[in-house]
Formats: C-alpha cells, sequence, structure tokens
C-alpha cells in the first residue's frame, strides 16, 4: 500500500537526518541534547540551568552534567545571576557562538539542497503535506504517552 510506502519513506529519512546530525555533531564533539542545549542559550540568552533544563526536558542533574561538558569544551561559561546569588547562568562562549553561526548557515544550504530542482507549487505541497502528517504524529505520540506507554505498534 501506499500508506506503508510512505511510512517507510519517512522513517528511512528520519535514520538518514539523525546519522548526518550524529556524524556533523560528533565532528564537533556534541551531541544532539548538547546542540539543543546551546541553541536554547543562543535563543534565550544566559539562562538558569533549571530554566534549561525545563526547556530540554530533563532533570536539573542532567543539565549539570551536560553544562559541565560543554563548559570544559569551552562551548559555555557559568556566571553569577545579577539579582539573585543563588542562581548560576549559563551563556554562550565566542566558540559556541561561532559553532552556531556554522550550523545555521550549514542548515540553511542543507534546506535549498534538499528542495532544489522542485518549482515553488511543489515545494509548498510537499511543505502542506507534511504539516499534515506531522499534526498527526503529535497527536498519536501524545495519545500513546497519555496511554503510559500506548499499546503495541
Amino acid at each position: 500500500m501506499i500508506s506503508e510506502q510512505i511510512f517507510d519513506q519517512l522513517l528511512e529519512v528520519s535514520v538518514l537526518f539523525q546519522a548526518d546530525m550524529d556524524r556533523s555533531l560528533g565532528a564537533l564533539g556534541l551531541t544532539v541534547t548538547k546542540t539543543h542545549l546551546l541553541w536554547e542559550v543562543h535563543q534565550q540568552g544566559p539562562c538558569a540551568q533549571q530554566r534549561l533544563a525545563e526547556a530540554l526536558g530533563v532533570s536539573a542533574r542532567h543539565v549539570t552534567g551536560l553544562v559541565d561538558a560543554l563548559e570544559s569544551a569551552g562551548f559555555v561559561r557559568r556566571s553569577p545571576h545579577p539579582h539573585d546569588r543563588r542562581v548560576v547562568l549559563v551563556g554562550l562562549t565566542d566558540k559556541a557562538t561561532e559553532t552556531v553561526n556554522h550550523m545555521q548557515q550549514q542548515r540553511s544550504r542543507d534546506a535549498a539542497a534538499l528542495v532544489a530542482g522542485l518549482d515553488a507549487s511543489t515545494t509548498e505541497a510537499l511543505r502542506s503535506s507534511l504539516d499534515t502528517v506531522l499534526i498527526r504524529l503529535r497527536r498519536l505520540v501524545a495519545d500513546a504517552g497519555s496511554n503510559h506507554g500506548g499499546e503495541a505498534r
């Protein structure tokens, strides 16, 4: 059935994206989770570790380990909060800012390459179709989560 072919293609896209991210981030000494933390700090500015834990959906203890590793690698620095001495802020170093900027440029190049040769109407149809698939997939994932693990698929 065509629906199963589409499902298999989406799975392959997912696997290929993950392998490419693992390869490119690994070359920088990063993981997906560490990169997510860098993106959050890049978008929000210096953040409290508790805020980062919420944004990443992980425990504060896990964020401490991530920040320790990123600090050791020269990507982030800790500094005291200007108004609350109990809070430590996590900010990007120049190395991290350069890395994030490079990743943004690479994202733009990769995105353009993926749709190169497609006309505007085909590109828009693909975007719209993927929106629909994502909405349905998010709903399926949420429903499975609300069933406490869901049923075996």
